[in-house]
């Protein structure tokens, strides 16, 4: 029950099978009053308790708040439920000693459904525990109820060893199943990680080839007319004598335009250029960024880099300097610290950047909805690049940014 769609998933099967066990109660109830011979009593008290469990489990699963109040121990509960109160009723609860077969196969069915949610959701071991602890439950009850050496008593450990052992196979295909399955999501989810890497970088290739097709158009263009434009003109300036006053106004402003759209042009050429990750590298380009900033800020800087940072995707080295750039502006301009630490780990094929502060901190549910520390951009990047991102801060005791991005393309 570690995601969303798990547990949504687990609570409409557990309400699917409340139901079918009430439902079942019923038939078999009604079973058993038709076929108890006159002699026998009807065991109304197995029937009860078992109903009020099974409509307590399904108030449960109904029931939102009480989940989140369980929280992890909601599905064990409800199996131990499941396993306990049928296995202890059939033999405390029915007037017989021992229970009839529609009981019994009442048992057996609930029993059933409870192994198949544990396989399901957790490993061979705890299928293993299952079908142990259900054992010996059962050995526990008998020896109190019916007494050891006893022919009933051997009869019935017949009966439950029997389905330990069944349950145990079954138990065992179905872990077996699941963990291929869950070997096949795993698989997917890298698949699914690295695909989206090789397409961002795709994409950042072909942006990148444009921007230098770009620049070299306007460079042998727009920037060699403007430059001789200007010289032009500052000859015309010079040998132009005719009418001083007026051909210096309109030279004065030939000028300031030329100059004007030649500045443009360099400004353009300049931002079409690669970013300061492609001219430096990711570690660079961060040791640059961090220290200037906190040089600007006058803060005591622990900066931790790879002395060699292997080539990552365009898209995951982007999302750590842009996460970074933004964590640091936002120390510098918000948080009033004096010490500033900026990490970035390498470990196998996963990246993580710890950027801190002791600075004043802020509380993070008062400003989640808005953009004035621009945590949403930086969320958004974390997701787009497959990565994660938790800040940590609470007033006056500092901020911290950690971004953990795994399965990257080294």
């Amino acid at each position: 029950m570690k995601e969303t769609n798990a547990k949504v998933s687990v609570g409409q099967l557990l309400q699917i099978a409340a139901g079918l066990w009430l439902g079942y109660l019923v038939v078999l109830a009604l079973i058993d009053l038709s076929v108890t011979p006159p002699n026998r009593i009807f065991a109304f008290r197995y029937y009860l308790i078992n109903g009020l469990t099974a409509l307590l489990i399904l108030g449960v699963t109904l029931w939102r708040p009480a989940q989140i109040w369980l929280g992890q121990t909601f599905l064990p509960l409800i199996i131990i439920l499941m396993s306990v109160i049928p296995t202890v009723s059939k033999y405390l609860f029915t007037p017989q000693s021992l229970p009839g077969p529609v009981i019994s196969t009442g048992v057996f069915t609930i029993l059933l459904v409870a192994l198949v949610l544990t396989a399901w959701q957790y490993r061979w071991r705890h299928v293993a525990l299952f079908c142990l602890g259900t054992a010996l439950l059962s050995l526990g009850v008998l020896i109190v109820e019916v007494g050891p050496l006893t022919r009933p008593f051997f009869f019935e450990m017949l009966g439950v060893a029997i389905q330990t052992v069944s349950f145990l196979v079954l138990g065992y295909f179905i872990d077996a199943l699941m963990s291929q399955l869950r070997a096949q999501r795993d698989s997917l989810e890298q698949a699914n990680a690295q695909l989206i890497h090789h397409a961002s970088t795709l994409e950042h290739l072909t942006i990148s080839r444009e921007r230098n097709r770009m620049a070299r158009e306007l460079h042998d263009t727009l920037a060699h007319t403007l430059s001789a434009l200007s010289v032009q003109l500052e000859t015309v300036k010079a040998y132009w004598d005719v009418d001083t006053s007026a051909a210096q106004g309109m030279l004065d402003k030939s000028l300031e335009a030329t100059r004007s759209g030649l500045q443009e042009t360099r400004r353009a050429l300049k931002s079409l250029r690669a970013s300061p990750l492609d001219d430096l590298g990711l570690s660079l380009a961060l040791r640059r960024l961090v220290e200037s900033a906190a040089r600007r800020a006058n803060l005591d800087l622990d900066l931790a880099l790879p002395e060699q940072v292997p080539s990552l995707s365009p898209d995951v080295e982007q999302c750590i300097y842009r996460v970074a750039q933004e964590a640091v502006s936002n120390v510098t301009h918000h948080a009033n610290a004096n010490k500033l630490t900026v990490h970035l780990d390498l470990n196998g094929q996963e990246v993580s950047l710890l950027v801190r502060d002791d600075g004043r901190g802020f509380q993070e549910q008062a400003n989640h909805q808005t953009d004035h520390f621009g945590l949403p951009g930086m969320r958004e990047r974390a997701q787009l690049a497959g990565g994660k991102l938790t800040i940590d801060s609470q007033p006056g005791r500092g901020t911290t940014v950690r971004l953990s991005i795994k399965d990257v393309e080294l």
